[in-house]
């Protein structure tokens, strides 16, 4: 997947204050859209070091972190050894390069991934063959940014030309917002997140 090499790089030393306060504020918005979902199952998708999923663990029956970051996945198994987690595993997949992922979940939540992936159409095209009938797809990412010029990264996304290339892929009763807004916490930009919620 996008910048996968930059991510086993930096796995071991991931877990800033900054990148643990953003994900707390993604989870807690995720948290919103997920309602009576003891005995759902749900996909961590671009994982990370499992900052958000691990913080959305007691909501759902199962958390399955997905990462094509090795070493990025080392990190979160590590985590639920050692906190004897139960209702954790874990994936290394490259969802871009590899053939079709025979899982499936209610619930995909992505943070901060989308604006990695190169074909960010292809990829949410085969998310919506991952989930269940009825599952829903939660995208955290920034608000598209005039002030970001990048080779590696989307400079944020459009709220409403995500909606319509979802539209086109499927994905039913979207709705979206901006959510949360911060200093320097896009590439060194202000900038501000959104969260945008599908169903298939």
């Amino acid at each position: 997947m996008g910048n996968t090499d930059k991510f086993e790089m930096i796995a071991d030393v991931y877990d800033t204050e900054d990148r643990i306060h953003i994900a707390k504020v993604s989870s807690d918005a995720i948290r919103e859209y997920i309602d009576d979902a003891k005995s759902k199952t749900a996909i961590d998708f671009g994982c990370g070091t499992g900052l958000v999923g691990m913080n959305l663990l007691n909501e759902l029956g199962s958390v399955l972190f997905m990462d094509s970051s090795q070493n990025m996945i080392n990190q979160i198994k590590h985590k639920i050894s050692e906190s004897d987690i139960q209702n954790a595993d874990t994936l290394c997949f490259d969802v871009e390069q590899e053939a079709p992922l025979n899982v499936h979940a209610d619930y995909i939540f992505m943070v901060q991934v989308l604006l990695h992936i190169p074909d960010a159409e292809l990829v949410l095209a085969k998310l919506f063959n991952v989930l269940r009938d009825g599952g829903h797809l939660m995208i955290v990412d920034f608000d598209k940014n005039v002030n970001i010029t990048s080779e590696l990264v989307h400079n944020g996304f459009d709220q409403s030309e995500l909606k319509d290339m979802m539209t086109g892929l499927g994905y039913r009763n979207i709705q979206s917002k901006t959510f949360y807004s911060g200093s320097q916490i896009f590439m060194g930009q202000d900038a501000s997140m959104f969260i945008l919620e599908a169903q298939k």
